[in-house]
């Protein structure tokens, strides 16, 4: 029998240990991985169907929503004015998406593009996804939502196509606890805003009548590539239209940092400043008088596209100020001023699209956002919310003639009883 020494013995289980040691890691590496709870992977749109083609004319559509629509409003406001357009394109977009008939032909004729079309709704989700990637530089993120009535039954193809192709979140309430249901959905777009826009339904804006609110929600938060230090900041007088003048905190780029994109013509100065990693950028058009309506013709799509064309890297002093402001808008006049109008008519709109009737139109339709401009950066957010209601229907009186009657037959110019006469059975 063969007898182990101390040593002998400790080497053989060492080697033991190590042979298992190695045996339990193989079993480890080739176990399949499990999701980090942790880590947040972001859910996907569709966007198998979108070409090059198809995301810059959609791009161009919402571009040139968002010039009309600041033309349309800057008539009105006399103070600042901030919106979303891709907020509130997207929110007229999924309900455009249940229109048919005339209401799809004037909601096409505002947001210039084809519902229903795969290589469009590709688009969509394409550039849905874009926003929303995880960037270490900035963050921005939108989200889509839908809230049913529960006891309302929408198509299902029209469901699909919001939850496919805009991400939507599906949920399901009672409208006729309209205070419930305000703070569910208020609750919901302060946490996508990063509690930025708040309270924006009020509880008397739903009822019973209310059968499906649609919201979109956008949150950006990015830090200057060029900050401005805070050191440089000063106050000093600002110009109003009107020539009064106000204190304002006034930052300014530092020596060493002065280069710019930058052009100009003989009306405007324009200048971009990027955020971190250049993925986004504040284009500023200032005219060289102050006369504001010149940079408000100036603004359009064409425009636009020369703008990036003509920008130079330039040595520039940057003296912008800090401002920070929200604005709250009811969309219903500025859309119908559009061109968008039986949508907002009940009894009129056909929305036959979302559940197969006539009876739905859009009852309210709310825009809200917020923005800061300081010296690290600039955080924005808003939110838009549209709430389709059923068309009110009047009591209905039921004249049901299945018993004994009599009738007249009268002439009315003068009123005269022309017949007479009774009916007892219908049969004889």
């Amino acid at each position: 029998m063969l007898k182990l020494n101390n040593k002998g013995l400790i080497a053989i289980i060492v080697s033991i240990l190590i042979i298992t040691a190695a045996f339990v890691t193989l079993i480890l590496v080739n176990m399949p991985k499990k999701n980090n709870p942790n880590e947040f992977t972001i859910p996907l749109a569709d966007d198998s169907n979108s070409t090059a083609e198809s995301i810059s004319s959609l791009v161009d559509s919402i571009n040139d929503f968002s010039f009309n629509f600041y033309k349309e409003i800057q008539s009105n406001e006399k103070g600042n004015i901030f919106f979303s357009p891709y907020s509130i394109f997207v929110a007229f977009s999924m309900a455009y998406e249940g229109a048919r008939g005339n209401t799809a032909i004037e909601m096409q004729n505002v947001l210039n593009f084809l519902q229903n079309d795969s290589a469009t709704l590709g688009s969509f989700g394409r550039i849905y996804n874009l926003l929303n990637q995880n960037q270490e530089s900035y963050t921005i993120s939108t989200a889509n939502a839908f809230w049913a009535n529960k006891d309302y039954s929408f198509l299902k193809s029209y469901l699909n196509l919001l939850i496919n192709f805009y991400m939507a979140e599906a949920n399901e309430l009672d409208f006729s606890k309209n205070v419930e249901a305000a703070n569910i959905i208020n609750s919901w777009i302060e946490e996508k805003t990063h509690n930025k826009i708040k309270d924006m339904i009020e509880a008397n804006m739903l009822s019973d009548l209310t059968k499906l609110v649609l919201t979109n929600a956008i949150y950006f938060k990015g830090l200057w590539a060029k900050p401005f230090n805070p050191e440089n900041t000063y106050e000093t007088e600002f110009n109003l239209n009107s020539g009064q003048k106000i204190d304002i905190d006034m930052m300014r780029s530092d020596r060493d940092s002065s280069n710019f994109n930058y052009t100009e013509n003989n009306d405007l100065q324009i200048l971009k400043l990027y955020y971190n990693a250049n993925n986004l950028s504040m284009i500023i058009i200032l005219p060289k008088e102050n006369n504001i309506s010149i940079a408000e013709s100036f603004i359009n799509s064409n425009n636009l596209t020369n703008l990036n064309n003509d920008f130079n890297e330039t040595e520039v002093s940057v003296q912008i100020p800090k401002f920070k402001f929200e604005n709250k808008y009811d969309l219903i006049n500025t859309m119908v001023n559009m061109g968008i109008r039986d949508a907002f008519s009940p009894g009129i709109a056909d929305f036959s699209g979302m559940d197969g009737t006539y009876n739905l139109f859009i009852g309210k339709a709310l825009h809200q956002s917020f923005i800061e401009v300081n010296e690290e950066g600039t955080e924005a957010a808003a939110a838009t919310s549209i709430m389709m209601e059923l068309t009110a229907m009047p009591d209905l009186k039921y004249f049901i003639a299945d018993h004994p009657f009599i009738f007249l037959i009268q002439h009315e110019e003068t009123g005269a009883i022309l017949f007479m006469g009774r009916v007892v059975d219908p049969s004889e």
